[in-house]
């Protein structure tokens, strides 16, 4: 039976369960997501074939600044109309283009002072961004959010009108409108005081155009789960035909998949004596890092992760949610832009220990990520469910008249 996924304009009727796929943002961090999808769709390969992709199973993939860029990557359509990137082929695009996107400094520029370095990130984002720019144009071409070969969802947030903009393939009312994945992509990884910021247009009707001044989708949804989840639950309301008629608040119809980028550990984390020192520059620069940056992007994660696991936990569903996240990064591995041949190596070592690691879940009364006595296995084995789970389903469908 062909694994071909279904014509963008004519899409599956989802029935059993609804499956999403949501990826951080993180910056060079994203390897180690990719380290994970690359083991989850080599399971598929076993139950389906070689040919067998993400995009096949996950009716929504999700993702934040390099997220989104993954996202992308698994889901825009080549030239024989099957993903442009397999997943075992994205850690090696991090390594291969990271180090031009965020150049390192050498030993010159790490003897700077603190004060010299603050004062520099007062002066302009840290890195240009021509490479990043020119890779992504070179990856997805001409390709406009609708021809996805399954729904995306790319959070950014457009600093002109100080309000998130949330590009889905599903917000598709006319293809010939549709902006381009590169400019999205672009758009939602312009993470301040590293890149800059970033505009483009879309035509409209009347020969008018749609502006958008945007920056790192991490300032709203850092971790784009509950986005994906609410656009879907939008599309119910909406009545789109091609959902069954159920609950908009049925959480048990979904699956969900949620890839951290790693979080710091514990004890690497900002003391509020030292902190509540910090000005301007204070909080733009500390050490190596930006802490108000991380901040933001870390709370958005954790407060994304413990909703939905309550939620799902109060459904009885929580077998339904897997969040796979280290939160034991120190060191240089916690950086966002360190792209030196060692710790993008180091980063990829965490992925795949992160393999071995038992499933964590979030303890509701103290916020830390926690093993599960009672779900007691590893990440790995719960992926091998996981693909089953999906082979199974995908199965199902395939089996099925489709109804449009």
């Amino acid at each position: 039976m062909s694994t071909e996924p279904q014509s963008p304009l004519q899409p599956p009727r989802y029935r059993n369960l609804i499956t999403i796929l949501s990826i951080d943002g993180g910056g060079v961090r994203g390897i180690i997501p990719s380290v994970i999808l690359e083991f989850l769709e080599t399971e598929l390969q076993k139950l389906d074939g070689k040919n067998a992709r993400l995009a096949d199973y996950f009716d929504v993939i999700a993702g934040t600044s390099t997220g989104g860029l993954v996202t992308a990557m698994l889901a825009t359509p080549g030239v024989d109309n099957r993903p442009i990137f397999a997943a075992k082929d994205i850690k090696d695009f991090y390594l291969h283009h990271c180090p031009k996107i965020f150049p390192p400094r050498d030993s010159r520029h790490r003897r700077f002072s603190a004060l010299k370095k603050a004062t520099n990130a007062l002066c302009g984002p840290k890195y240009d961004g021509e490479h990043l720019h020119k890779v992504i144009r070179e990856t997805l071409k001409e390709k406009q959010i609708h021809e996805t070969l399954t729904n995306v969802v790319i959070p950014t947030f457009d600093i002109k009108c100080l309000q998130p903009m949330i590009f889905s393939s599903f917000q598709r009312p006319n293809a010939k409108l549709s902006p381009k994945l590169s400019d999205i992509c672009i758009g939602t990884s312009a993470a301040p005081t590293y890149l800059p910021s970033y505009k483009f247009h879309t035509k409209e009707y009347e020969g008018k155009t749609k502006e958008f001044n945007l920056i790192d989708g991490g300032i709203a949804a850092n971790n784009p789960t509950l986005v994906a989840i609410s656009e879907v639950t939008n599309e119910i309301n909406r009545g789109n035909s091609n959902f069954d008629p159920i609950n908009a608040t049925e959480y048990g119809r979904f699956l969900v998949l949620s890839l951290g980028t790693g979080s710091p550990d514990v004890q690497e984390k900002y003391d509020a004596t030292k902190s509540s020192r910090w000005g301007v520059l204070g909080w733009l620069k500390s050490g190596d890092s930006i802490p108000l940056v991380e901040v933001f992007t870390q709370a958005s994660d954790d407060m994304v992760d413990y909703h939905i696991y309550s939620v799902f936990q109060a459904l009885h569903s929580q077998d339904k949610y897997l969040r796979i996240q280290d939160d034991s990064l120190s060191g240089d591995l916690i950086s966002l832009d360190l792209a030196t041949q060692e710790n993008l190596q180091n980063l990829v070592k965490v992925g795949q220990k992160l393999l071995k690691t038992p499933v964590k879940r979030v303890n509701l009364d103290t916020g830390k990520h926690e093993p599960d006595p009672s779900y007691d296995i590893t990440n790995e084995t719960a992926l091998i469910n996981l693909a089953k789970t999906l082979h199974q389903e995908k199965k199902k469908r395939e089996q099925r008249s489709p109804i449009y």
